[in-house]
């Protein structure tokens, strides 16, 4: 299991003065490619899901197949929601398994951008996640790009960006210092004296937004700078694309499938380019000896119900699972009965946490606490709960544990 935590990856990263590539995935094609190209480069990783794709795939059943994707490779891994739009989809990304969040509030005035990131940050560090905020506005050009990001650049001001990081809480902070969403236009004029005084200004890693159409030497000095992450998707979809045109010049009656032949390829191509030039490749162990891994944790309840109905019990049990599974960072809430008659414990609760974080959280959420003691509490007596971390963690080499006894639903 490699699935890390975002933040320690991406601090290893800063402090070794490398980028860590955040690659947006709109297929399996892409997220095939890029955990090969990962794994060929030993580079520790980001599975990118971007909100404004959504309109590509179901959102909810993408997550699934990256997750899974991210469990069973073998370096290290963080999944985060890029360009989110707001606290319910930063809360949604959270449940499906996103272990880092970007609140794209950049097109905001500050005071409204500082309000908007600083509710994302309290929900999601309750959740032990770390957020990317975004300072400055990286317009589009050309493509897929321009469509989504309208409007002109505004490159980041430092005096300004000290103020957000103190105000927001945020761990990273995406800057405009003159790239472009999309395709670039000629040669970008990156303000490499600007990222500088960021980097100074604030001390924490710096996120850059439309990667594509950068030179070598662009590309080198960047984590040089504090630059940690770097997000990358034009120059995929294109070389995607321009791949499938060449199948349809060569076999104009071929089958999807054989029009896709060397999409997966050009893309892993292309991914395994950028993680030798930001100088993440050759990293993997190094990242996952220093990273916590990121390991559900199961919230375990087993219990016997006192002066309460089998049809009170269970309607008791449904409000529950509707109130608790509405809580940030609680991933499913499952309510069950012994198969076998006469056990000692008849009714049990397993609700899945998105991190430990989340025990405390959830044990203070006022839903929680509003649930627990006026419907589940006083009609219960005999009672143990406890709370389980997915041992697979510890074939990581990284560091586990959570077998912790408590008191709450």
């Amino acid at each position: 299991m490699a699935l890390v935590n975002m933040r320690d990856m991406l601090y290893h990263g800063y402090e070794n003065s490398y980028a860590v590539g955040a690659f947006d995935l709109v297929s399996l094609d892409f997220l095939e490619a890029v955990i090969d190209a990962a794994e060929r480069c030993r580079a520790p990783v980001i599975l990118s899901i971007a909100e404004p794709h959504f309109a590509h795939y179901d959102f909810e059943l993408m997550m699934p197949a990256v997750e899974a994707a991210a469990k069973r490779a073998s370096v290290p891994v963080a999944i985060q929601l890029d360009h989110g739009s707001s606290l319910e989809s930063a809360t949604k990304a959270i449940k499906l398994g996103c272990n880092g969040v970007m609140l794209d509030a950049s097109n905001m005035s500050l005071p409204d951008n500082i309000n908007a990131t600083k509710t994302v940050v309290e929900m999601a560090h309750r959740c032990g996640v770390p957020v990317v905020g975004e300072l400055g506005y990286v317009a589009g050009v050309e493509g897929e790009g321009a469509k989504q990001h309208p409007g002109e650049t505004e490159l980041t001001i430092p005096a300004e960006a000290r103020a957000y990081v103190e105000r927001t809480g945020v761990d990273f902070l995406a800057v405009s210092i003159g790239t472009v969403q999309g395709r670039m236009k000629g040669r970008a004029k990156l303000d490499f004296p600007r990222l500088k005084q960021l980097n100074q200004a604030i001390n924490i890693p710096l996120v850059i937004h439309g990667g594509t159409g950068l030179n070598e030497d662009q590309f080198r000095r960047l984590p040089s700078l504090g630059v940690a992450k770097i997000n990358y998707f034009t120059g995929l979809s294109d070389v995607a694309a321009k791949t499938m045109r060449e199948q349809v010049k060569t076999n104009r009656e071929g089958s999807f499938t054989d029009l896709k032949q060397g999409v997966k390829q050009a893309i892993g191509e292309e991914v395994e380019r950028c993680m030798r030039q930001w100088g993440s490749a050759g990293r993997a162990a190094e990242v996952l000896a220093q990273c916590e891994p990121w390991a559900t944790v199961e919230h375990v309840i087993i219990y016997n119900v006192e002066r309460m109905s089998d049809e009170q019990a269970h309607t008791m049990m449904a409000k529950g699972r509707s109130i608790l599974a509405k809580i940030p960072g609680v991933r499913e809430v499952f309510t069950g009965e012994a198969v076998k008659e006469g056990a000692k414990y008849r009714f049990c609760w397993l609700v899945r946490f998105t991190h430990k974080s989340v025990i405390d959280s959830y044990r203070d959420h006022p839903d929680h606490v509003a649930f627990a003691d006026n419907l589940f509490r006083p009609f219960v007596g005999d009672r143990i709960s406890i709370d389980y971390q997915d041992n697979a963690a510890a074939t990581s080499g990284c560091r586990v544990l959570v077998n912790q006894a408590s008191v709450s639903v």
